[in-house]
């Protein structure tokens, strides 16, 4: 299907910051042929979040237009994991705990894309067959100068830290996929460009055309300045449920607003220009704006009638200092120290996490500030468990 003058302007425009080859690319995309538009990704968290969704909806648009997402599982490469970033070696990572993981992100990442237009693949089909002269001759493709360059790697070296052995061919193995699905094109994140470049060389050297790169910016997390990370804490999960998602989004710095509805949502070129000269306005209000952000980001994950009760909840927690309607019950069967309680009830990520949020005066039982983590908390049904703004427990 050829796009039209329009679609093709919010295709190659929307959502992007850089595209490599984008005269070939238009070349392609007004030929009519459907095309194979490659993303890539390693399991190496359990949950995906906002940030992921950004190059999701660029995927999508393409399916919409009927081109083909490959979306290909890194069930090989996530074993040792991307250098990218990384100041010091990933800890190898064993083969079935990747595969478990792969499948919550097919998961979530379906939310998005259209299953009927997804073909899913796991580039441990081509990899894991590789012998050791496949490996060796792959490598001849490249020179070691041209792996070590990276930013990355030459901090490291500066600073008098190790770089492993298998680091350097990861953007190699990476740049393989797109030969062995014959990738169109790819879309990524402005820091995936490194290792998709080794794609383009290694198809021209394959005797493929080189797939064109649609690079897409890092969508900022909760506090505004640094890109969105679960390990940074920053970050808002597609899995979330709505109160959280909803609750997450009010919490933003009004500057990001209108990059969120540009990045996250879906709204028409016109609705974000009107939003953009709304909060420009000395009128509006843009706490009004971010619960329209908030409603339109927990309605495209859980619908309008959750999305609705998760923004009455907010009125109500945050306006009125109140309470939830609903919150998650937890079975206390007999009494706990309050870190504790707060892992096995989800409410923290870890031991040290809990004791941090007590420490720093974010937990209350019954309304009340507990800053000694080993509280003990007494098996009494309606007790109840908040943890800063927005979460909330009650004893059953």
């Amino acid at each position: 299907m050829k796009p039209s003058q329009s679609q093709l302007k919010e295709l190659l425009t929307r959502r992007v910051d850089k595209i490599i080859g984008e005269k070939e690319l238009r070349a392609k995309l007004g030929s009519g042929r459907k095309l194979r538009i490659k993303h890539g990704v390693d399991p190496t968290t359990p949950d995906l979040h906002l940030g992921y969704s950004v190059v999701y909806h660029k995927l999508r648009e393409f399916q919409e237009l009927g081109h083909t997402v490959a979306y290909v599982i890194g069930d090989f490469t996530a074993r040792f994991g991307d250098p990218t970033g990384k100041e010091k070696t990933r800890t190898l990572r064993d083969a079935r705990e990747v595969k478990k993981m792969s499948e919550h992100y097919i998961r979530q990442a379906l939310t998005i894309l259209d299953p009927k237009k997804t073909e899913i693949r796991y580039n441990g089909e081509w990899l894991d067959k590789m012998s050791a002269e496949d490996l060796i001759r792959l490598m001849g493709h490249f020179t070691y100068a041209q792996m070590i360059e990276r930013d990355m790697f030459q901090k490291r070296m500066k600073a008098g830290l190790e770089i492993g052995f298998h680091e350097p061919i990861y953007p190699m193995l990476q740049g393989y996929d797109s030969v062995a699905i014959e990738s169109d094109a790819t879309v990524i994140g402005t820091d995936q460009i490194f290792n998709e470049m080794r794609g383009r060389d290694l198809q021209v050297d394959f005797g493929q055309a080189p797939q064109a790169i649609i690079a897409v910016p890092l969508l900022v997390g909760l506090d505004g300045k640094q890109k969105m990370s679960q390990s940074l804490g920053n970050d808002i999960g597609i899995t979330e449920d709505a109160n959280s998602q909803y609750g997450k989004i009010m919490s933003l710095p009004d500057s990001c607003i209108a990059t969120y509805f540009e990045m996250a949502t879906n709204i028409s070129a016109n609705e974000l220009s009107a939003i953009k000269k709304l909060l420009k306005s000395t009128k509006t209000n843009p706490r009004d704006i971010k619960m329209r952000l908030a409603f339109a980001i927990a309605s495209m994950y859980h619908g309008e009638m959750l999305a609705k009760k998760a923004e009455e909840n907010f009125v109500r927690v945050f306006r009125t200092k109140g309470e939830p309607d609903e919150m998650e019950s937890y079975n206390l069967k007999k009494a706990r120290g309050l870190a504790d309680l707060l892992v096995e009830s989800n409410l923290a990520s870890s031991k040290s996490d809990a004791k941090r949020l007590i420490e720093q005066r974010g937990v209350k039982v019954d309304h009340q500030v507990i800053s000694d983590a080993n509280f003990e908390v007494i098996p009494k049904k309606g007790t109840i468990i908040q943890v800063g703004k927005r979460k909330f427990l009650q004893l059953k």
